[in-house]
């Protein structure tokens, strides 16, 4: 099996750790989503929404040099004041702007985990108001079916298509024609 180019999470020390232990060269990029969850841990609620601002600036640019320069405006802005904050930006700056390595239609389906967890999110959701499924089988089957069933809310994953014959310049970006359990989308039936 290949190793995977880039892998994305969140700040759980595990899934690193085997990451490594299994994929020792594919690279790692940090979750902004959970980042920023994190950085606004770290600040009084009163100066949460500058901050806010100032962190999209950083995953939201054109391209690296445009987010190291606006992460370094961050630093400089809210370092004084909250060194933890900034601090938690700056340490992991290579691992959250590793996305910009890549192509720039898939920027905005690496930068974050959110929508893999938002999968689950549906799930967990009703087994906690049903207080559990009964059997293991009814489990897989209420999951199987609300998973199915929350994707027909879902966003279409953008990727490039090429035939063989086409160069890099000639690709376009189509959406997703199939669920992730290959039957057509709602777009393409």
């Amino acid at each position: 099996m290949r190793a995977p180019v880039l892998a994305v999470g969140d700040g759980a020390l595990g899934f690193w750790a085997a990451l490594r232990d299994v994929f020792p060269e594919t690279r790692e990029q940090r979750c902004w989503f959970h980042k920023i969850a994190d950085v606004l841990s770290a600040l009084p609620k009163s100066a949460q929404p500058g901050e806010k601002a100032a962190l999209a600036e950083i995953w939201n640019a054109e391209d690296r040099e445009h987010a190291q320069a606006a992460a370094w405006t961050f630093a400089d802005a809210y370092g004084t004041k909250w060194p933890k904050a900034a601090a938690k930006i700056t340490d992991d700056l290579d691992v959250l702007l590793a996305f910009y390595d890549h192509p720039a239609e898939h920027w905005i389906h690496l930068r974050t985990t959110n929508p893999i967890e938002s999968i689950f999110a549906t799930v967990r959701l009703r087994q906690r108001v049903t207080k559990g499924p009964g059997s293991r089988a009814a489990g897989i089957a209420m999951a199987f079916t609300l998973v199915e069933s929350a994707q027909r809310r879902w966003r279409a994953v953008t990727r490039p298509t090429s035939s063989p014959s086409t160069t890099s310049q000639e690709m376009t970006l189509k959406p997703r024609e199939h669920s992730i359990y290959g039957w057509p989308t709602r777009s393409a039936r």
